[in-house]
């Protein structure tokens, strides 16, 4: 018999293979209302789908997904975990390894959130967050973005190649302090989210017996 969860704890962040599959149930739910689904069959159908799915129509179940880690950042900033709960160990990491490639949505960020602070003096971590996905969201200059994103999984592609091979040097640039927080934050909110994709995986196999 597992733990029992603590209900106050905010529900873990969504990925946009999530999201998807998630709308895939609800199209097939209004389709075929009152038909049983055979759970392994429909999973395997979805995978499929989506590796076939270009990436301007994974592009919205991609905002779905940052929309939702900005929720659950914001969320878990006031969460207060009861007494004798530990935190979950992070994962020791490679200090030489590659910087992660960041998400369009990160790099709008690193550009909007001090427009935000100033616009928004009292804000918190919490509802900057809260803003930024807002803004995220009406942004009509999302393709510039992208494009810096897809630039940076190149690079992070390319020197991943390289540090497997053990030929990849961490080039040493001392990052201004404010960005050097926003970089490390995001490398904790990876880590956040690789532990809440273990915790949903465990809740589906509890939700299956």
């Amino acid at each position: 018999m597992g733990k029992a969860k603590d209900p106050s704890k905010p529900r873990g962040k969504m990925s946009a293979y999530a999201y998807f599959v998630q709308t895939c149930r609800e199209e097939h739910k209004k389709k075929h209302p009152g038909e049983s689904v055979v759970f392994a069959e429909f999973s395997r159908k979805c995978a499929e789908k989506w590796k076939l799915m270009g990436a301007k129509e994974k592009k919205r179940f991609d905002e779905m997904a940052e929309r939702d880690k900005a929720r659950y950042n914001r969320e878990m900033d006031s969460y207060i975990p009861p007494k004798g709960e530990k935190r979950k160990r992070r994962r020791t990491k490679d200090p030489n390894a590659p910087k992660r490639a960041l998400s369009a949505f990160f790099f709008f960020c690193q550009e909007e959130r001090n427009s935000v602070k100033k616009q928004y003096p009292s804000y918190g971590v919490g509802d900057i967050a809260k803003e930024l996905g807002r803004r995220w969201g009406v942004s009509t200059d999302k393709p510039r973005y992208e494009e810096s994103a897809r630039k940076d999984k190149a690079r992070y592609e390319k020197e991943m190649a390289e540090y497997r091979k053990g030929t990849f040097k961490k080039a040493k640039v001392e990052a201004p302090p404010a960005a050097k927080k926003e970089v490390e934050e995001d490398d904790d909110d990876d880590d956040d989210e690789e532990d809440d994709e273990e915790e949903e995986e465990d809740d589906d196999d509890e939700g299956d017996d």
